[in-house]
């Protein structure tokens, strides 16, 4: 399994189109809500995923500040479900903010987070900032990460 981070307009038409049939897959089909998966946000975004078999088992868009939030973000947050239990979502969240905070250089992340992740986040060093909403029918929660929050030895 290899992991790639790619901006936009370095992924071929195969790697754009596997990420785009996860992510439908797993937050279109089967958290059964349907919305507009395709945003525009893509273009100006990272692409962070980990291919097995030529398939993405695990993604992150990593978001630039000022096209979400004023902060960096992370979204679109993913593995597969065959994958799921593995530790995969932890590195891949570790890489994640690895990217942001070292190649960025931006010390705070903001994201929307599904509420029963709250806890996975946390562990991150991510805090709460609003109470849980719903989000297309999806209880969820706006979570900020500072750098100097962040455990230094995980």
């Amino acid at each position: 399994m290899t992991w790639n981070l790619k901006r936009f307009d370095e992924l071929s038409t195969i790697e754009l189109y596997s990420i785009l049939k996860e992510r439908t897959d797993v937050f279109v089909v089967e958290q059964e809500c349907p919305y507009p998966e395709i945003d525009g946000k893509d273009l100006k975004s990272y692409h962070l995923y980990k291919e097995e078999n030529g398939e993405v088992v695990a993604y992150s868009r990593l978001l630039p500040p000022g096209v979400s939030y004023e902060e960096a973000s992370i979204g679109r947050i993913l593995v597969k479900r065959s994958h799921r239990g593995k530790g995969i979502a932890t590195e891949l969240l570790r890489r994640s903010l690895a990217f942001i905070h070292d190649e960025m250089g931006e010390s705070t992340v903001k994201i929307q987070a599904q509420e029963y992740l709250r806890d996975f986040y946390g562990s991150f060093g991510f805090q709460a900032v609003t109470e849980t909403y719903l989000d297309d029918g999806i209880p969820h929660i706006d979570m900020v990460l500072e750098k100097s929050s962040v455990d230094p030895v995980k």
